[in-house]
């Protein structure tokens, strides 16, 4: 019978894992290159998540302010890619901090190259870097969806920034960093319910109250989809992207890893099964939209528990998640926001009940699948504290981070030339065209072959000058030859 390969050990003389001149640092790790090699095609998976965010996101809204959401998918990826770098990884996953916080042991990504990582012995820093990365890119992207339709781009970059020093990482680090006061309760946690669902669902909460509801509220059209199909490939993104996404977070490429990559589908299709089955006995119709947000359901309700809860178990959490949210349908109206993308719904309740069904479902049997082995009972192995451990944690996370973005967003909000929010008639002709130069989705044809004219009708509208004054010189020959109507239709 063939012995495994004994575990790399870190060695604090030589935090960095050794001078790569002197020494072989691929040494420690020989018959082990697969477990890192899986980590990082995980978390390259996990990337697909952020751009199938945008995606989904672009095609809720209306056509005339799709862009925005689609554009910021490499903003959020490039501020976070930076902001992790600079301190958020230090203060994630730093070896060194007291219960809510790390230091800045590791600034700059100082030290973080070939030992073993924090996380697991068997895969490098900068592997487990990378990895975690993703995750705060995803939880931030999932934040500027309450900022759609009316949120200037300038100011969602900086509270972006903002949001992944003060939210993200002080709670990735109580809930995943073994000095965390949620780690040691213990709350559980395997991929992100807290971190990536909780806190950035009530992220958006705040972001829709500071920036207030759209003008003209209740009109039908506000609340219709411009491009379902391209809603429908965004969550094929992040369903792809959801099996890195949980199946990474065991952080080795154990049964353990394969059982929440299991979990991640079953309990995605259940939440299909859910919605849709509500949305029939509701309206007796089907609905695209709704099976996307059912199997966004299942994947949020699914993450906390991917690697603590048998397949059935999963399945069950899929399918009660889904259900309870599509209850939730009139939560905006009930809280009077305007959480145009129900991010605060399916996130933010999602990852709470994901949370609260974690500490019902966890079983010892599934967590020691990992080999160390990890013991995690919930309420089905007679550990009922352990659901009265869920609700601390879901209330720690959500009011922590409701509260610090609420207070970001208001700095923000009244520092002089930031301006949070678009302006009336900006918001009237659409975000795109008040924030990009000269983009816009739909058909061009419909404009000047060089863009001018329509950069021109919306200087117009902004200066009150009405669109249909052009004169028939300024006038494309489709124009000419089609009646007259607002330059730009949502």
């Amino acid at each position: 019978m063939e012995t495994p390969p004994p575990l790399p050990e870190y060695n604090s003389s030589i935090p960095n894992g050794g001078n790569p001149k002197e020494i072989n640092v691929n040494l420690p790790y020989t018959g082990l290159e697969w477990e890192y090699t899986f980590q990082v095609i995980m978390g390259a998976l996990v990337f697909v998540i952020v751009p199938g965010i945008g995606l989904l996101y672009g095609g809720m809204c209306r056509r005339k302010s799709a862009l925005a959401m689609i554009f910021q998918a490499w903003t959020v990826m490039s501020v976070c890619s930076f902001q992790w770098a600079f301190w958020g990884f230090s203060l994630s996953f730093s070896r060194t901090g007291g219960p809510f916080i790390g230091d800045l042991s590791n600034f700059g990504l100082k030290n973080i190259m070939a030992a073993p990582s924090w996380g697991s012995a068997v895969i490098p820093d900068i592997v487990l870097a990378f990895y975690e990365l993703m995750f705060c890119a995803c939880a931030t992207m999932i934040v500027v969806g309450g900022s759609f339709e009316r949120g200037r781009i300038l100011p969602s970059i900086i509270f972006g920034f903002c949001w992944s020093t003060l939210c993200y990482c002080p709670i990735a680090y109580w809930t995943w960093n073994a000095n965390g006061w949620l780690f040691k309760l213990p709350a559980l946690d395997f991929a992100g319910g807290g971190p990536v669902h909780i806190s950035s669902g009530s992220a958006s909460l705040a972001y829709a109250l500071v920036l207030g509801k759209r003008k003209r509220l209740g009109e039908k059209t506000l609340y219709k989809p411009h491009n379902v199909s391209i809603v429908f490939l965004g969550t094929v993104l992040i369903w792809f992207g959801w099996f890195g996404f949980n199946g990474g977070s065991a952080l080795n490429g154990s049964i353990r890893a394969m059982i929440a990559i299991w979990n991640t589908n079953f309990a995605a299709s259940c939440g299909v099964a859910g919605w849709c089955m509500m949305d029939y006995i509701k309206k007796r119709k089907f609905s695209v939209i709704g099976a996307c947000e059912g199997a966004i359901a299942g994947l949020v309700g699914i993450t906390p528990a991917a690697g603590y809860v048998s397949v059935w178990c999963g399945a069950a959490i899929g399918f009660i998640t889904a259900i309870v949210i599509n209850l939730f349908e009139n939560v905006n109206d009930w809280i009077r926001i305007d959480d145009g993308l129900e991010v605060f719904k399916l996130h933010g309740i999602g990852g709470m009940v994901g949370g609260f069904l974690t500490g019902i479902f966890a079983s010892s049997s599934v967590s020691a699948l990992d080999g160390i082995p990890t013991l995690a009972p919930g309420g089905i192995d007679g550990v009922g504290s352990q659901i009265a451990r869920q609700l601390g944690e879901i209330a720690a996370i959500a009011s922590w981070s409701f509260t610090i973005s609420f207070i970001l967003l208001t700095i923000l909000k009244y520092i002089p030339g930031l301006h949070l929010r678009i302006t009336d008639e900006a918001e009237m002709v659409g975000l795109d065209l008040d924030q990009f130069s000269d983009e816009l989705v739909g058909e061009w044809t419909l404009f000047a072959d060089d863009g001018v004219h329509i950069r021109r009708s919306f200087e117009e509208i902004t200066h009150g000058v009405a669109a249909t004054e052009t004169t028939a010189g300024d006038a494309t020959p489709e124009q000419k030859s089609e009646p007259k109507s607002e330059p730009v239709s949502s």
